[in-house]
């Protein structure tokens, strides 16, 4: 995949991995759109980055979903790139009862709205000589970590969907890429690690973008960057020392 003269949405763009996505792309001469729902975060990407385009756009509703694709569509015709990266990120102790609004909010920015939007990009996806569909899971989509299951069961979903996705497209202009994060420093779980005590922040998001950027350049359909390498290929036996009995906690 050619990593210059793109024009790419990128979800979730205004902070983290997505800005440093867009960051990255923008130094590849490319076209970069950016959509979140904060639009003063959006405003403060965009005095960083003066070449960034802005779309706010609260990804749990579809229909703000359609009036993304058709408004990204009108505008940048040349639009052959997509980034699913938007995501949230909540604790729920399964003991006790749970919001189920919250649930679905996370089910609907981490899932659903990636599969929507992909399928809403499709057809004009299929014009163009090459596309992608590019979707940020996460090292949790293999080992999960218990006391946020949530995402990591939203984040399995996205991977066993790319599956689907790439076999349905292959015989289109369409790469499906999936790309896996590990943990990265970025405000993701809302303050979570600093009340767990969690002095590790993970990976800068810039570094992140550049192994991002090296995978989609080189054709590596799925990968696994950094921790999450080890996430994937040793599930069974780091979920147990990720995620230390009940009974051990007691």
């Amino acid at each position: 995949m050619r990593l210059f003269n793109n024009t790419i949405l990128i979800t979730g763009g205004a902070t983290g991995i997505g800005l440093g996505l867009a960051e990255q792309f923008l130094k590849h001469n490319n076209t970069v759109i950016i959509c979140g729902r904060r639009e003063n975060r959006l405003m403060q990407a965009k005095t960083k980055f003066p070449k960034l385009n802005t779309r706010v756009c609260d990804l749990t509703d579809p229909s703000e979903r359609e009036s993304l694709a058709a408004w990204t569509i009108q505008n940048f015709p040349d639009l052959n790139i997509l980034v699913n990266n938007a995501g949230i990120q909540k604790n729920f102790d399964l003991t006790n009862p749970i919001a189920v609004t919250d649930v679905r909010r996370e089910c609907e920015t981490n899932f659903i709205a990636p599969l929507h939007l992909g399928n809403l990009f499709t057809a004009h996806l299929k014009k163009q000589p090459e596309s992608a569909i590019v979707n940020i899971t996460s090292g949790l989509a293999f080992t999960p970590l218990a006391f946020m299951p949530v995402y990591c069961a939203t984040k399995a979903a996205l991977h066993s969907f790319s599956l689907s996705l790439r076999h349905q497209l292959s015989n289109t202009s369409i790469k499906v890429f999936e790309i896996a994060p590990p943990i990265v420093d970025t405000e993701l779980d809302g303050g979570a690690r600093d009340e767990r005590g969690q002095n590790e922040r993970g990976m800068n998001p810039a570094e992140f973008a550049g192994h991002a950027l090296d995978a989609i350049g080189k054709d590596e359909f799925e990968v696994a960057i950094g921790f999450a390498a080890n996430l994937k290929l040793k599930r069974e036996e780091l979920f147990n020392n990720l995620n230390p009995r009940v009974m051990d906690q007691k």
